[in-house]
């Protein structure tokens, strides 16, 4: 006997389709509640969004992320890293890409992006107008952070930045074929910038993490420019994105942004993971079932193209009283925005020591910083999940509104 499809109810839109797309919300919350795992008709996807379940998506070997990332809207290979793999390849890959985004990495240029932090808010205070959150503070924190990393010239930030943005359609499963072509010719542009500039560095002797990871034996030259791609499209753009997510959550809880301002390191940390949490740049990852999972909301059939939906599991109610609330010491917080298991994003350290950097010093320079009116403009692409443009009052303190 045949079970006919679930269907969303008439007055929900698909969180996939254009309209649904600015607040996914609704949806999920419905398909959490009644139908955990539930098999899209539309995108042939099996999307899971309660939190057990997606973590369990996230960390059970027989759920592919080399196949998930296969079943992709393209034609040609994504390059060989973390992302592409399953152990024990993931596992060897991932040890030297710690050199460029591990603990020590981060620890390393620290300094350097606290003072291109400063340096940041002091070109936004000297500028006229409205600066845009997405644009003018979220791209050029990644680009300085990924500059430290990197060691790029100043002279090079403006092309990296953009063969960046570019290649970050390779980061959406679902991307339509123009836009996967695109990202495809990015990526392709991309790994032959970052190969000759790891030739550059090396015959410098440069010490920055870059150079300690081109000089790591253990990968071969395709290896190691995988890793940096993905780096770059997988760090670099979600930071990038971070940035105009969270002031959008922010910004509207004046008490919020005022307990930020005053915060110690330990809750500005907790405030970007309940940031994350809320608007994850990832919203969603992908996963083939090679045999059948059982769930707790439901059976994945053998060959299941897999989306474990972060974007739900993060507003679950059984997991986090008020879900839909900010919360900045929200402690414990188990979201899933850097995913888990084995591909636990190595970036994550990064994004949250940057974060943590950025926002209590914006709004401490800033204490009167607002949004714009009116609903926010949320671009169309599924992943990442951003901002098209956040523009924000600055409104320096002594400055008549």
């Amino acid at each position: 006997m045949t079970t006919a499809p679930v269907r969303l109810p008439e007055h929900l839109i698909h969180p996939f389709a254009p309209a649904g797309r600015p607040d996914p919300y609704p949806a999920y919350r419905w398909l959490r509640a009644n139908d955990p795992v539930h098999h899209d008709t539309a995108s042939g996807f099996w999307l899971v969004t309660g939190h057990a379940d997606c973590a369990t998506v996230l960390r059970d070997p027989r759920l592919s992320a080399a196949r998930g990332q296969r079943e992709r809207a393209r034609e040609d290979a994504l390059p060989p890293s973390m992302l592409t793999t399953d152990p024990p390849d993931h596992h060897r890959l991932r040890a030297p890409g710690a050199l460029l985004l591990g603990p020590a990495a981060v620890r390393s240029v620290a300094d350097g992006i606290a003072a291109d932090t400063d340096a940041l808010l002091d070109r936004l205070a000297a500028a006229p107008g409205r600066p845009d959150a997405v644009a003018d503070i979220g791209r050029p924190l990644a680009t300085a952070v990924f500059a430290r990393l990197f060691g790029l010239p100043d002279g090079e930030l403006t092309r990296f930045e953009t063969l960046a943005r570019a290649a970050s359609a390779n980061l959406d499963p679902m991307a339509p074929p123009a836009r996967a072509a695109l990202g495809r010719t990015a990526a392709t542009a991309l790994g032959r910038y970052l190969d000759a500039h790891t030739v550059r560095l090396t015959a410098q002797g440069a010490d920055v993490p870059l150079a300690a990871l081109a000089a790591d034996t253990r990968l071969t030259r395709p290896e190691m420019l995988g890793i940096l791609n993905l780096a770059v499209v997988g760090g670099w753009q979600p930071l990038a994105e971070f940035v105009g997510n969270a002031l959008h959550s922010l910004l509207p809880d004046r008490a919020a942004v005022r307990r930020l301002a005053a915060a110690d390191d330990d809750l500005a940390r907790l405030a970007v993971d309940e940031l994350l949490r809320l608007e994850a740049p990832i919203p969603f990852t992908a996963r083939v079932a090679t045999a059948p999972v059982p769930l707790t909301g439901g059976t994945l059939p053998a060959g299941a193209r897999v989306l474990a939906v972060i974007a739900a599991a993060n507003r679950d109610p059984d997991v986090f009283e008020d879900p839909d609330t900010l919360r900045l010491d929200r402690h414990p917080n188990p979201h899933l925005a850097f995913g888990g298991g084995p591909h636990f994003c190595l970036a994550a350290q990064l994004v949250r020591q940057a974060g943590a950097l950025l926002l209590p010093r914006l709004v401490r320079r800033f204490p009167a910083l607002r949004g714009p009116d009116g609903p926010a403009a949320w671009d169309l692409t599924l992943v990442p999940r951003r901002l098209r443009a956040y523009p924000v009052d600055l409104c320096p303190a002594g400055e008549a509104r």
